[in-house]
């Protein structure tokens, strides 16, 4: 069967837009174009693009999906089964979710007793599931599945009170590296403090025993290979990540 654009951004419930910008950078082309410049589109297309759709409804942008299902290697049967063990995951996630605010609100009724550490077990599953999603493959590849087990066992283990640090904790160091990237010298004292703050940030998360200046170095070299991990600190401030590499490497020294 075949779909032009407009079937097929009905058929997928997105703009023709989308599909054009999906054409654009090379991530989805039609099967052919028609003598009048139509876009058609065949069943391989259509399979791609829910592969596409099910990738970003996981949050991966469009330049790791473009790598994957371009890759001659990309097979659909593995790639859906994948899928459907993040969708899994996420399924159970949000049932957890759901039973902690439906068990607040009857806390907040005062029908039962919640206790605190109920009310955050859910959150704390939260980050380690979007954590996983996100950067597991890399940050596994990368440290080994010992040490991230272990780092997802310390989530897990946080009390209420060292979540709380854990905010406020992020907090300052993302003022201080909003302060201290305006010096433009990753040698001052404002971009060395900014990194004792990571360290600190970073052993919520990581065992004492983990903790290494060459691992936090190789952290650091993480935050500017990785677009995804480039964003966060994008955001912070212009050339964060690559400040903050130069930063540890005086620090760690």
């Amino acid at each position: 069967m075949e779909y032009t654009i407009n079937k097929l951004a009905q058929l997928a419930g997105i703009s023709t837009r989308t599909l054009r910008y999906y054409d654009e950078i090379n991530l989805l082309k039609p099967d052919r174009l028609q003598t009048n410049g139509y876009r058609i589109y065949k069943q391989p297309q259509v399979d791609k693009l829910q592969h596409i759709m099910l990738y970003k409804e996981l949050e991966m942008p469009l330049a790791d999906i473009k790598k994957i299902v371009s890759d001659d290697r990309f097979d659909p049967d593995v790639a859906l089964r994948k899928h459907l063990c993040s969708l899994l995951q996420k399924h159970s996630q949000l049932e957890k979710l759901i039973s902690s605010v439906e068990k607040t609100i009857t806390s907040n009724k005062g029908a039962i007793t919640m206790k605190n550490k109920e009310k955050f077990v859910a959150f704390k599953n939260q980050l380690i599931e979007e954590n996983e999603t996100q950067y597991g493959r890399e940050i596994r590849q990368k440290y080994g599945d010992a040490t991230i087990n272990q780092a997802n066992k310390q989530i897990k283990n946080l009390s209420q009170a060292q979540y709380d640090q854990i905010e406020s904790l992020t907090e300052k160091l993302n003022q201080a590296l909003k302060l201290a990237v305006a010096t433009n010298d990753p040698t001052s004292a404002l971009a060395q403090r900014a990194c004792e703050l990571h360290q600190q940030w970073l052993c919520y998360f990581w065992a004492n025993e983990t903790y290494s200046k060459q691992a936090h170095l190789n952290l650091a070299d993480l935050y500017v290979a990785d677009d995804r991990f480039k964003a966060h600190y994008e955001a912070i401030a212009p050339s964060c990540a690559e400040f903050l590499k130069a930063a540890l490497q005086h620090y760690c020294r």
